[in-house]
């Protein structure tokens, strides 16, 4: 009887609209790192209220990996719906960006390549849709020193 019930419960769930929301994953294609010294610190995030750091957003995706092996980064399991990628080039390793006069020492990049002008670029400029497939997203370093 148990087992029944087991196997009839997913049934259930997609004729009455619980389905799995759908997945995908972003792949980030990294180019322009200057060295490969340091790491680089990747923040995934929907909410344009936490781009471009994450900090406000609990269910923001972050990685940190070694500069070395930064060619590509993969976020994977993304629920479907609108995001924006924020990478930072952090050189010594820190793990937050160093300023200079109000400008970042070290390098930084987004998605769609939005530019970066006066202060990171709005969400909106840096955003796109992930849906069910993989996505791949290029993603040009900027230095400004």
């Amino acid at each position: 009887m148990r087992r029944g019930v087991l196997l009839l419960a997913p049934m259930l769930a997609l004729l009455f609209g619980a389905a799995p929301a759908p997945v995908g994953s972003v792949v980030v294609e990294v180019s322009g790192l200057r060295s490969a010294r340091g790491q680089v610190l990747a923040c995934l995030t929907a909410r344009a209220k936490s781009f471009p750091d994450c900090a406000r957003d609990p269910a923001a995706r972050k990685l940190v990996v070694p500069s070395r092996d930064a060619a590509v980064l993969r976020f994977a399991a993304v629920p479907a719906g609108r995001y924006a990628v924020a990478l930072l080039d952090d050189a010594n390793g820190n793990g937050k960006a160093d300023m200079a006069l109000f400008l970042p020492r070290e390098g930084f990049g987004f998605s769609r390549d939005a530019s970066a002008r006066v202060g990171p670029p709005r969400f909106s400029a840096a955003a796109f849709d992930v849906t069910a497939d993989e996505i791949s997203i290029p993603i040009r370093m900027r230095y400004i020193f």
